[in-house]
């Protein structure tokens, strides 16, 4: 998109906060948004969807688009999106159909399946479930997954299957839909996607055993690799693949797509985040300065997503 004035955005409403277990969070990323935009010249206000009347404050007020940076459930899941619709007014990112069906981790690897697009082998688990038969289905080592949380919350790695009850449970108090997924031993990677680019990719080295929410948010000890340490082709090959993952779930404008790569090259598709962090330790901040994009610019290029005709189904 061209360059635009700061005045042509109107009055920005940065929604942050929120109900979610990621509410810390998105108070940091929507600190951080709301200071570059201000500093761009944008006449931008925080509003905590927290209080219940976001909707009669946005038209009360006199708002003209709103930057999203609620994480997690009722901002990243089309929740906030159709409820911005209902009343007209343009947001950034991904459509009401993007955003729910990106933050539903079972449901991107469903149809993910479907388009043909690898993503690690999963069963649908419960408190019923054999759990002898779910670790020969999906096979050990293997991961436990909320099908509805963000940033590694509810999250546990099963070695044995002693121990799959327990993280079944442990799931199961954040969502009433658990998935249990084959654990890929590799690299971890991610790929950040802006206006239908892919972003370079960054590596991720963490000593837990996961990127946990530990290692994403408060752990000085991980590392990021950009260059990721791939060879060219192998990159261009990473980046097409997590355009079409991003692009298969319907999402648009901008977000990230995480994969790993097993010792064979092969790559692995994990999930889809839709409106991801853009705190001191966040991932396309990262990507994006790699690209010569730098913080106050890439904020700016995501608040152009909210001039969009229409945001639901824009990836078609």
């Amino acid at each position: 998109m061209a360059d635009l004035r700061p005045e042509a955005f109107g009055k920005v409403a940065v929604l942050l906060g929120g109900t979610a277990n990621e509410r810390q969070i998105s108070l940091k990323s929507g600190a951080a948004v709301l200071a570059a935009l201000q500093a761009g010249g944008v006449d931008a206000h925080a509003l905590d969807p927290m209080d219940g009347e976001v909707l009669s404050r946005l038209q009360r007020e006199g708002f003209d688009r709103a930057f999203i940076i609620l994480h997690g459930r009722g901002g990243e899941d089309g929740v906030m999106q159709g409820a911005l619709e209902s009343i007209g007014l343009p947001y950034t990112g991904s459509g009401v159909l993007g955003s729910a069906l990106g933050m539903d981790k079972r449901r991107t690897k469903q149809l993910w399946l479907g388009a043909g697009l690898p993503t690690p082998p999963f069963a649908i688990v419960d408190a019923g479930s054999d759990v002898d038969a779910v670790a020969q289905q999906v096979g050990l080592p293997l991961i436990v997954k909320p099908a509805c949380e963000g940033s590694s919350i509810g999250m546990s790695k099963v070695n044995d299957v002693s121990r799959l009850a327990q993280a079944i449970a442990t799931a199961a108090e954040k969502d009433a839909s658990v998935i249990a997924e084959r654990w890929i031993s590799g690299g971890e990677y991610t790929v950040s996607i802006l206006n239908g680019q892919a972003l370079p990719v960054i590596r991720l080295q963490t000593p837990h055993e996961f990127y946990d929410f530990d290692a994403k948010y408060l752990a000085n000890d991980t590392q990021y690799h950009c260059p990721c340490g791939l060879d060219a082709a192998a990159e261009a090959e990473m980046q097409a693949l997590a355009l079409a993952a991003f692009n298969a779930v319907g999402a648009s404008g901008w977000g990230r797509v995480d994969v790993m790569r097993d010792a064979d090259g092969n790559n692995w598709l994990l999930e889809v985040n839709t409106v991801p962090g853009m705190t001191d330790h966040s991932l396309v901040p990262m990507a994006a300065r790699a690209a010569g994009i730098e913080f106050d610019a890439l904020v700016l290029r995501i608040l152009e997503t909210s001039l969009l005709e229409t945001n639901v189904e824009a990836g078609q």
